[in-house]
């Protein structure tokens, strides 16, 4: 009997361990760290291994705290206002928090993680790593999916952009290889949904709408409870102040409370963006009204009509909807009641900010992320719906729109100079604000600036040093206008050839501002001298371009049919413009596309003297085809319609300009003096 309860004992001992070691989860950060080095070292294996285990963790880590929290809050609410209550009930909640987080994952897991790490896992760095190890392991599928999650929260970044152009070009992996591992699932569904819309699938399309709205509220549930735990006060340090009991915890309550509201923002925001897609949520029963309607079924159209009439209360479009539901079905309806939930707690959130935002300091709350829409209405005043998600443009678009955006779009003004040929329009072009010009400049003034180009320009000027920021198949240089005017002051250049660029730049301005018959001034943005040179033994099954395809004043977006103006995007750049100095070179075309980045529009082969000038928005989406031999240079301009953002560089040009016209010391750059201050 002994022997057996001490083998019992045993057994349970061993049970025991073995149920704490599988619920004790390795730190994620630890875990990152480990990848990180094996990277360093060349351990590939290693890398798949840790990187894969951070992920996994930092994952579980996050639906632990949500599952938590929901259940301890459920399992502890704030029936009443009584005081002792509250802290009655806090002290049970947070006792509850403790064993479910302890128990699930282990307390090691839950230790303070420095901001970086985090950062970096928000930003999905871990697939960076991975798709390297994998490719470096010949398990290019998996290196592809690692690449598409990565690209998904990072399409500035270049070299990922082409190592995916390389992964779709490698036999063996698929087109569905290319999936975002970190895809949120109402996002996801959503966007699964408009594709379907936009092609008439209707029925379909509706299945995934209701399914999207599932996943939105869910999330929004989830983001809420995140937002229950320690709270970070950036502008108020607790330890200076001597609050109360009282104020403490109304502080924290607010910061909460802020958090909640910011869920608005963060569930319509997409991987890699900074401003959220405008009306997100209203705009699901936007496209379910309308989707239901071409299906037949008025009793859920006019249900989802005046769901979205909750959100925007009266718009026309919806109203009229609204009526002719009414009208067929012979009755009304009722909105649904999961929004008006939604709508009502969100309204006693935001006056509880404005009380905790007045007492305490907290930054302003800006209101939801949803506006007013408008339909379509046809002459039989049928219900209108949505054409498709680009009426819905993202808040920072509208927010900031160049004042190019605000003109009527015109083109066809003067040319203002005798030799200049107007060699293809828009229309021609197969786009809009899109223009081609020949004899520009002369043979003679292509030559000086190409010698001139060959002395001055350096290597990854004004790509922060990078030799090859576009493709690591060519080696590209470049330089300003006021390098050049100070080469030529102190001498290394003619300076007549360093004023010729100067005033080339200065007639392609005024070319551009005419054609497009701007009514206000056009400001030089950035003014580049730049040179392409394809490096000789890596030009062999090359499938790259010498500069990927991108829009000049927005984020291009190709799978969302978007374009984001927000950073690091140069949004203020109105028109753009590039004078071809030379054709003795193979390849280099630059090409127009549709926003998908690969359906090409146009095509300009260079040429000295020829100069293609565009619109910089999204409207333009544009690129250079590989140069694989010898070297293709240009004069690179952008332009921009607001003077606050005109190139500093720029307007120290014209100074010295004026400075050297004051002294009259063009007629002979021998009586240049190097040590003279200008």
């Amino acid at each position: 009997m002994d022997v057996n309860c001490k083998i019992y004992g045993f057994l349970t001992c061993i049970l025991q361990a073995l149920l704490l070691s599988s619920a004790t989860l390795e730190p994620f950060d630890l875990l990152y760290d480990n990848g990180v080095e094996a990277f360093y070292k060349g351990d590939y294996g290693n890398v798949v291994r840790y990187m894969e285990s951070a992920l996994k963790s930092f994952s579980e880590v996050r639906q632990t705290r949500i599952r938590c929290r929901l259940k301890c809050s459920d399992q502890h609410r704030f029936d009443s206002f009584l005081t002792d209550k509250i802290f009655e009930v806090i002290l049970y909640r947070g006792h509850c928090l403790n064993q479910c987080i302890d128990g699930k994952i282990g307390a090691q897991s839950m230790h303070k993680i420095s901001e970086d790490v985090i950062q970096d896992f928000n930003r999905r760095n871990p697939y960076n790593y991975l798709q390297l190890a994998y490719r470096k392991l010949g398990q290019l599928d998996k290196a592809a999916s690692a690449a598409h999650t990565y690209f998904q929260a990072n399409p500035e970044h270049v070299e990922m952009g082409e190592d995916l152009e390389q992964y779709k070009a490698q036999k063996g992996v698929k087109e569905e290889d290319f999936i975002d591992r970190e895809s949120r699932p109402h996002q996801k569904t959503f966007f699964a949904g408009v594709k379907l819309y936009d092609k008439g699938n209707y029925e379909e399309s509706v299945t995934l709408f209701e399914e999207a709205l599932t996943e939105y509220y869910r999330a929004d549930m989830e983001c809420r409870a995140l937002c229950e735990g320690p709270q970070h006060f950036e502008e108020q340090k607790h330890v200076l102040y001597k609050y109360n009991l009282y104020e403490l915890i109304s502080d924290h309550y607010t910061q909460v409370l802020h958090c909640q509201h910011e869920c608005v923002r963060d569930l319509a925001t997409r991987p890699g963006r900074l401003s959220p897609v405008e009306n997100y949520l209203p705009l699901h029963y936007d496209y379910l009204q309308f989707a239901y309607f071409q299906a037949g079924r008025n009793e859920e159209a006019l249900e989802c009509g005046l769901t979205y009439l909750l959100f925007h209360e009266g718009e026309e479009f919806m109203s009229e909807n609204v009526e002719y539901y009414r009208e067929v079905l012979g009755h009304d309806g009722q909105p649904r009641k999961e929004a008006e939930q939604y709508l009502r707690r969100h309204k006693q959130e935001l006056d509880l900010l404005l009380i905790g935002s007045s007492n305490l300091g907290v930054p302003y709350i800006e209101g939801h992320y949803w506006s007013s829409s408008g339909g379509r209405e046809d002459a039989n005043r049928i219900p209108s719906g949505t054409d498709g998600w680009m009426d819905y443009v993202p808040i920072s678009a509208k927010r900031n729109l160049t004042m190019s955006a605000l003109q009527e779009l015109r083109e066809g003004g003067p040319l203002l100079y005798e030799n200049v040929r107007l060699v293809q329009n828009s229309d021609t072009l197969n786009g809009s604000q899109r223009v081609l010009f020949d004899d520009v400049i002369s043979e003679d003034e292509c030559s000086e600036l190409k010698h001139l180009a060959y002395t001055v320009t350096a290597a990854g000027d004004g790509y922060k040093g990078k030799m090859s920021p576009h493709t690591p198949n060519e080696k590209f240089e470049g330089a300003t206008v006021l390098k050049t005017l100070k080469y030529g002051y102190d001498g290394r250049v003619p300076l007549k050839s360093a004023r010729l660029f100067y005033d080339v730049s200065e007639k392609a301005r005024r070319i551009i501002e005419s054609y497009f018959m701007l009514n206000s001034t056009l400001h030089f943005s950035y003014t580049h001298l730049v040179c392409r040179t394809a490096i000789s033994g890596q030009q062999d099954h090359r499938n790259d371009l010498s500069h990927p395809i991108h829009a000049d004043n927005c984020l291009l977006d190709p799978e969302a049919n978007e374009c984001w103006k927000e950073p690091p995007a140069y949004t203020y750049r109105d028109y753009s413009a590039l004078l071809y100095l030379n054709g003795d070179f193979d390849g280099g075309e630059f090409i127009f596309t549709e926003m998908d980045a690969k359906t090409v529009t146009a095509s300009v082969k260079p040429r000295c003297g020829r100069m293609v000038g565009f619109s910089s928005g999204g409207e333009n989406p544009h690129g250079v085809r590989a140069v694989t031999r010898g070297q293709r240079c240009a004069v690179a301009l952008w332009f921009t319609l607001d003077p606050l953002y005109r190139e500093l560089e720029r307007l120290q040009a014209d100074e010295v300009m004026q400075a050297l016209d004051s002294q009259h010391m063009w007629e002979n750059d021998l009586h240049i003096n190097p040590k003279d201050e200008l």
